[in-house]
């Protein structure tokens, strides 16, 4: 009849296939490469960094030649053209690329050669290669301008030849005697010590200060590394007729050497009037003691 709707029944909702139900769970992450493996790519990246000439890292900010071949910066200052292709070197052109993957690159210390494992961020390589316990040692021998450079092994062969007017006393007890204190000037007096199977340097140094007020800084330094030099104790004692001036401490490294003892004040510190308690006839004896430290 007419004005009137027909009702249907309700017919049930279609249900697609897959769409139902939870979401599948995504993929896993594609494994990560074995360690060797890993470092493979390591060494491969960081070799693109070599230097054709000195075969250091060549580290932002980086410079290219025309062609794109990369020198490092101490090798550069030295040449006027690429030595890969012969083309020049200037202008300066910046590798921005080379150095957004150096900021992603850890490279190696310098001295992994020798025995260094440590692989380091471009920005910290520079401050851990100046204190790296690998790097070679010094002549330790202070006020002279001796160069020379080697292996922690061949420093007291080294000491024994280019400088044989250093006396060696052995003992874990002895006196150092400085001759001659008022000398003018800047003075270093420097005698060894052997024992516990080590060689130490005794060191007494002289310097000139403003308004030429004169200071003496005494010390104890380690033929060996900062970790032997841990395991010693040493003290410095002046004796007068009615004064006594003692120090103890730790010795330092020879990698480290005199000037650091002294701007860390590692060191026995007097002035001339001091010296002068202590002094006979313008010598200066110090009694050295070195003991082992209690494990």
């Amino acid at each position: 009849p007419c004005g009137k709707q027909q009702q249907h029944a309700p017919s049930p909702a279609a249900v697609l296939p897959g769409t139902g139900g939870a979401s599948p769970p995504p993929p896993p992450p594609p494994p990560l490469p074995p360690p060797q493996q890993q470092q493979q790519q390591q060494q491969e990246l960081t070799s693109l960094f070599e230097c054709p000439i000195c075969f250091d890292y060549v580290l932002p900010p980086i410079l290219q030649c025309q062609a794109g071949h990369l020198v490092c910066k101490q090798c550069r200052q030295q040449l006027s053209l690429c030595p890969t292709c012969r083309g020049s070197l200037t202008p300066n052109i910046r590798n921005l690329a080379m150095e957004k993957v150096a900021s992603a690159v850890l490279f190696p210390c310098k001295y992994a050669t020798t025995g260094c494992s440590l692989t380091l961020h471009h920005t910290e390589k520079p401050k851990h290669e100046a204190i790296c316990e690998y790097r070679p040692y010094s002549c330790p021998c202070p006020g002279t301008s001796c160069d020379w450079e080697g292996s922690l092994e061949a420093v007291m062969s080294h000491l024994m030849h280019a400088h044989k007017s250093i006396t060696t006393l052995q003992g874990e007890d002895i006196i150092f005697l400085a001759t001659d204190i008022n000398l003018p000037g800047a003075v270093d007096w420097v005698m060894m010590q052997s024992c516990f199977g080590h060689h130490f340097m005794l060191v007494l140094k002289k310097q000139e200060k403003c308004e030429g007020h004169q200071q003496f800084f005494a010390t104890v330094l380690l033929i060996g590394t900062r970790k032997q030099a841990e395991n010693f104790q040493y003290r410095l004692e002046l004796h007068g007729s009615c004064h006594r001036l003692t120090w103890e401490a730790s010795p330092c490294s020879i990698h480290d050497g005199v000037h650091v003892a002294i701007r860390n004040s590692n060191c026995l510190v007097f002035d001339t009037a001091t010296a002068h308690l202590f002094a006979d006839n313008g010598n200066l004896g110090i009694n050295v003691t070195i003991s082992m430290c209690c494990p």
